[in-house]
C-alpha cells in the first residue's frame, strides 16, 4: 500500500466583476488562472520512499527555483526536525479556526517524525513552510523564517 502525504493548499484568486469585461475576457483570466495553478503545482513522488507531496500555490515553484536555499545546503535531519515543529504548530492552528485564519490553515498535514520521506519531500515542505510565513506573514514558531 501505498503511503501518501498531501499537502494541498489551494489559494483562489478573488476577481472584481466589472459590468464592462466581455464574456471572452472572463473567461481568458479564468483560462489564465487555472494555467498559473497547473504551473504551480509542485509535484514530487517517489518509488523509494513510497511518499508523495503535493504542493498548489501560485508562485511557490517560482520561488522554490529562484530564492530557496539550493537542494543539500541543509542536512535531511535538520530538515526533519524543523518540519516536524512546523507541522504540530500548523496542525494547532487548523483545528483552531476561531483563532487563525481558515483560509490559511485549511487541511492538516500527516507527518509523522521519524519516518523516512526522502530529502525531497523534506526539502519541498520545509521551503513551502518558509515560503508560507515570509509571503502571509506568519510565524509557526520561535525560529525566524529566512532564506
Amino acid at each position: 500500500m501505498k503511503n501518501t502525504l498531501y499537502i494541498v493548499l489551494i489559494c483562489s484568486f478573488i476577481l472584481a466583476c466589472n459590468t464592462s469585461k466581455t464574456v471572452n475576457t472572463k473567461n481568458n483570466k479564468a483560462h489564465q488562472e487555472t494555467n498559473l495553478a497547473a504551473n504551480d503545482t509542485v509535484k514530487i513522488t517517489s518509488d523509494k520512499t513510497e511518499y508523495e507531496i503535493i504542493i498548489i500555490e501560485p508562485g511557490f515553484n517560482f520561488w522554490v527555483n529562484a530564492s530557496a536555499r539550493p537542494r543539500n545546503f541543509y542536512s535531511q535531519q535538520f530538515l526533519e526536525n524543523r518540519n516536524n515543529f512546523y507541522v504540530i504548530e500548523w496542525n494547532q492552528r487548523v483545528l483552531q479556526p476561531q483563532q487563525f485564519d481558515p483560509s490559511l490553515y485549511e487541511l492538516q498535514i500527516n507527518y509523522q517524525y521519524g519516518t523516512d520521506y526522502g530529502y525531497e519531500v523534506n526539502y519541498l515542505l520545509y521551503n513551502y513552510f518558509i515560503y508560507f510565513q515570509l509571503t502571509y506573514n506568519q510565524r509557526l514558531g520561535p525560529f525566524v523564517p529566512r532564506i
